[in-house]
């Protein structure tokens, strides 16, 4: 797409942006270490055919406080956040768009399910280390690793973010959507590192043979990205207690959920993100009776992103757990968070939502159908909740169409129009 077809607000953003790397040096800093994993990404984000995430706009302005003065990039921090956001709203009106998203936030979710996963590994193998040099690479890879885990998690919540502005959008524009006019990922040449999936500066690569090890990938000297992220680490990840699935919550539940909060509180004053998602990742698999304390908990301690953080993790349970923690959560008061959870939950690929409801009608689990099924008409285009009849037509096309009945008459005869169109009407 040429720079004059570009939608305005992109393109007054695109011109920013080469506005702002003229006045970088692009061999130092984090300009070059974006420049060294992905050339061609950046090369597209100056082009306008992709937009950003806004920590790699965050970073070049922290290259430009160290060339110009904390001043030169306090003066452009607000500036910047408001042109990225109105370039992210036109961006994301095309046709095709929530897909889009959708699809890259599943890469981001398995790079950063990967980052958390080096980080406690580079966290064990760091502990028994003995030689000085050994430890001084495993420090760096970590600080790296941490990193990138970081990016992930941040990347995440704005691409959550971005997709829940698309929904909130008319159903119709999302159900007569074209294909995403989204550019493709040029090929790596085979020398370089290989990226794992279309994410831009996702920052974690897989190595192949003769690749540099990801420690060796940094800025010049005197030019070494700070904060406390660098700081180095020593210590593995924080365990999450098991439990029994049926519990109830007392006193020793309490004692349990105020440990895990406290571990947590901890993690992020040392800036330790990596074993702190760890932690919430395993937390999103308590028991379903546990939620509600754990939501009070976490935001009584300040920490409502990281409650934010285990909704979504919990998004990807089981199907009969992902209602018994939506019901808990209503139960509880918290409509919104048992909403949400399970808007989470069904944005997963359709026929994957098929499989898990004939395993809740195979358990007799009449109302947990009622509750998934309702989520999925309704969150999901007419088209999408009809592939999700994919897996057994016979079962799940009835449900499906009680479902949308229940939302609207409106709604039931989109799916069952896209039944039709998909040959799956019995």
């Amino acid at each position: 797409m040429a720079v004059d077809q570009l939608p305005g607000r992109v393109r007054e953003f695109t011109d920013y942006l080469n506005g702002l790397m003229t006045r970088l040096d692009h061999g130092s800093g984090w300009c070059a270490v974006f420049w060294q994993r992905d050339p061609e990404g950046m090369q597209a984000c100056l082009e306008g055919l992709e937009m950003p995430p806004w920590d790699v706009v965050e970073a070049l302005l922290q290259d430009l406080a160290g060339e110009y003065g904390p001043g030169a990039a306090v003066a452009e921090q607000e500036r910047a956040r408001a042109l990225h956001a109105a370039a992210l709203a036109a961006y994301d009106a095309r046709p095709g768009a929530r897909d889009a998203l959708g699809d890259r936030l599943d890469v981001m979710l398995r790079e950063q399910k990967y980052a958390a996963e080096r980080l406690a590994g580079l966290g064990r193998a760091l502990a028994s280390v003995t030689d000085p040099e050994q430890d001084r690479v495993l420090r760096l890879d970590l600080a790296w690793a941490r990193d990138d885990h970081e990016r992930a998690t941040a990347r995440c919540a704005e691409l959550r973010a971005r997709m829940e502005k698309v929904e909130s959008s008319p159903p119709a524009a999302v159900a007569d959507a074209a294909p995403a006019a989204v550019p493709s990922v040029p090929a790596v040449p085979k020398q370089r590192k290989r990226r794992r999936g279309s994410a831009r500066f996702a920052g974690m690569v897989e190595e192949e043979a003769g690749a540099a090890p990801v420690a060796e990938v940094v800025p010049v000297a005197g030019s070494v990205p700070r904060g406390a992220r660098f700081a180095g680490a020593d210590e593995g990840a924080v365990r999450v207690p098991s439990a029994e699935s049926e519990a109830v919550v007392d006193e020793g539940v309490r004692r349990q959920v105020g440990g895990v909060v406290a571990a947590l509180l901890r993690l992020r004053r040392e800036g330790r993100s990596g074993e702190a998602h760890v932690l919430l990742v395993e937390a999103a698999y308590w028991p379903a009776a546990w939620y509600p304390l754990l939501a009070v908990e976490l935001e009584r301690a300040g920490l409502g992103a990281d409650w934010a953080t285990l909704l979504w993790e919990a998004a990807s349970l089981p199907a009969d757990r992902l209602v018994a923690a939506a019901d808990a959560l209503v139960a509880a008061g918290r409509a919104g968070d048992g909403q949400q959870i399970l808007r989470q939950g069904v944005v997963r690929p359709a026929e994957e939502i098929g499989v898990a409801v004939l395993g809740l009608v195979g358990a007799g689990r009449r109302r947990e159908v009622g509750a998934l099924l309702d989520a999925c008409v309704r969150m999901r285009t007419p088209e999408e909740a009809a592939r999700s009849a994919v897996p057994d037509p016979q079962t799940l096309v009835p449900l499906l169409l009680e479902a949308a009945r229940q939302v609207s008459e409106e709604r039931h005869w989109d799916v069952l129009h896209a039944l039709r169109v998909a040959g799956l009407t019995v």
